[in-house]
Parts: C-alpha cells; structure tokens; sequence
C-alpha cells in the first residue's frame, strides 16, 4: 500500500485509490486493517512525560540529590567528609560511614541533631528516622 503524503491525522488514514481497491478486491484482501494499522499514533511528549518520569522514578531521584546537597552544606564538614546519605526507603534515611570511629561519634552525639536539622529542611514525613552503616 502506497501511504499519502497529505495524510492527516484528523481526518484518519487516507483513501485508497481506484487502483489500489481494484488490486485489493482482485488478491481478495482486506486492506482496511491495514489501513487501520498504519494510523498515526503518535503521542504528545506532555501525554508521555510523566509516566516516563514516573517509570525512570526521578521524583525520587530529585529528593535524593537535594537531601545530598542539602547534607554537604547545612552539617559540619568532618561530618559529611565521613558520612553520606545513600537512600531514602519509607521515612528512613540511609547513611554510609566510612569507619567505626565516626560511626560512633554520630550515633551518640550528633543524630539528633542530624536528624532535626534534616527535618526542619525537610519535614518529618519525608525524613523520619537515619539509619547509619559501615560502609562507604
């Protein structure tokens, strides 16, 4: 099947011509699923945006980033040479420490601070808890 060029979308799938229906009608084919089949589907990109954002999870991706950026610059630097956030799960917050030494520290002298200074930029639903491990 020959598709027209003046195809409209609006206006559905071209016509056939004499000769393509006479072609059609002598093969004993059907071209009208395929005609059906050849219409433009395409999407606009602000109907396919946000399930691809949704699918790609960057709402998330973007909460990340700014719990990092926020983290390197609102706490003391020894902190965050030492410690950084890795994930955000349900309300928790995963931060990886590099040693035992300074996951000490932070365990018992600054989580609470952490923790409110996080939540004050944040709010308490986003940021519920902090949940320090070796690692990094």
């Amino acid at each position: 099947m020959i598709r027209n060029p003046m195809f409209i979308p609006a206006l559905g799938p071209p016509k056939l011509s004499a000769k393509q229906q006479t072609l059609a009608q002598w093969r004993g084919i059907d071209a009208a699923p395929q005609e059906r089949g050849r219409e433009d589907r395409a999407k606009s990109l602000a109907a396919v945006m946000p399930k691809v954002l949704t699918t790609l999870r960057m709402e998330r991706r973007q909460s990340e980033a700014e719990i990092v950026r926020v983290w390197n610059n609102l706490l003391d630097p020894r902190i965050t040479t030492h410690a950084q956030p890795t994930g955000i799960n349900n309300g928790t917050l995963f931060v990886a420490v590099d040693s035992n030494v300074w996951l000490d520290e932070i365990v018992r002298y600054r989580r609470k601070e952490i923790l409110d200074r996080l939540q004050h930029c944040f709010g308490k639903e986003l940021i519920a808890r902090i949940s320090f491990r070796l690692g990094g």
